[in-house]
């Protein structure tokens, strides 16, 4: 097995996020690795497609987001800091399969661990899994786990 020094973690801020961060620390006190959290998240300007409306998005709709995004994603790395692993945070302004993928080549993360809570019927069709996607593009293995009440 190859040496673990760093779990990308992605987050939703789902209770499937949290199992998912909950293994990552495991794992991360077993290891002695490092936990980095990424939180993606899009924000749809005018004539992108899929996006039905042509207008566009004021730039303090986009600061309120992402400022909201992080203090969530800093809620969530000190939580987890304080369960004694090291946390980093990361923010992406991406599809999160793409931006997960991303930064795992960037970092680079020995291992991802994230939850399987995916999107059902015509969604799916749409759009696939974020856990599935995230698996077929990865630079290293995934870890997937189902929340015990899904």
């Amino acid at each position: 097995m190859s040496e673990i020094r760093r779990i990308l973690v992605p987050v939703d801020f789902s209770e499937h996020s949290q199992h998912a961060l909950d293994e990552a620390i495991g794992l991360a006190k077993r290891f002695d690795a490092e936990v980095h959290l990424i939180h993606c998240y899009q924000v749809y300007p005018a004539g992108a497609v899929g996006f039905p409306y042509d207008v566009a998005l004021p730039e303090s709709y986009e600061r309120a987001v992402r400022e909201g995004a992080t203090a969530r994603l800093s809620d969530w790395r000190e939580k987890a800091t304080a369960r004694g692993v090291r946390v980093e945070q990361h923010l992406s302004v991406d599809f999160p399969s793409h931006g997960i993928v991303q930064l795992a080549e960037k970092l680079p993360a020995d291992l991802i661990v994230m939850g399987t809570r995916g999107l059902s019927g015509f969604k799916h069709v749409l759009l696939g899994s974020v856990a599935e996607r995230t698996i077929r593009h990865a630079p290293c293995p995934v870890l997937t786990g189902k929340h015990p009440k899904a």
